[in-house]
């Protein structure tokens, strides 16, 4: 395992420090690509729990955002790849796995919720986050979305959260719920507008007409 996880550290560390650079050297493939799924996810994982280096770390995401959002692999994928969340300690990592963790809702709701759920009351800050941020996600490249009277609870569980990358989560979370149900989220911010955090409210309100920003905004003062 260790020859892997060398070979993926020294391609990196030799590669340039943008994004663009690290997924360029993804893009060529390692030595160990056309082994099965199950066979890589183990590699993968190995990297990601055994580098501190964010360029490293960016090659397991790269794989997985591809791979193991494919629904024939999405339940093996799930089991390993919720326990990567106990190691995220910034907004980056925990979105990329957002990004995976929202196709595995979809697939399996009750399973991945029940972990929502639990990871909705957890003293971990970027776990609160995860907790809402996966529910939706982005709503446009969602094919299923959860019932608004299930989402919203674990939202509203965060309102009063002091993490400021909480409330961004939170943020979010309200604005890609008005994407998917807009009459009934704008509905409830019109009652509850004065519990959203100002960090909150910006990213909640992006999608919002002048003239229902307008409102909200009198109903907060």
């Amino acid at each position: 395992m260790q020859h892997y996880y060398y070979e993926v550290r020294g391609r990196i560390l030799k590669s340039g420090q943008t994004i663009p650079d690290v997924r360029s050297a993804f893009k060529k493939g390692y030595s160990f690509s056309n082994l099965p799924f199950k066979e890589q996810l183990i590699i993968w994982e190995y990297i990601w729990k055994n580098n501190n280096n964010w360029r490293v770390k960016t090659q397991p995401f790269f794989y997985c955002e591809k791979h193991a959002v494919m629904e024939k692999n999405s339940k093996h994928a799930w089991k390993i790849l919720k326990k990567w969340q106990n190691e995220v300690s910034d907004w980056s990592f925990c979105d990329s796995l957002s990004k995976i963790y929202t196709k595995h809702l979809e697939y399996f709701p009750e399973e991945v919720y029940a972990q929502l759920k639990k990871w909705n009351t957890d003293k971990d800050p970027w776990k609160r986050r995860q907790s809402v941020i996966s529910l939706l996600y982005y709503t446009r490249t969602k094919k299923k979305v959860l019932p608004f009277d299930q989402i919203l609870p674990l939202i509203e569980k965060l309102l009063d959260d002091k993490e400021y990358y909480v409330q961004k989560g939170v943020g979010w979370s309200l604005r890609e719920l008005y994407n998917a149900y807009p009459q009934k989220t704008f509905g409830w911010m019109q009652k509850n507008i004065h519990k959203v955090s100002g960090i909150a409210f910006s990213s909640a309100s992006e999608k919002l007409s002048i003239k229902q920003k307008s409102e909200l905004k009198e109903l907060r003062k």
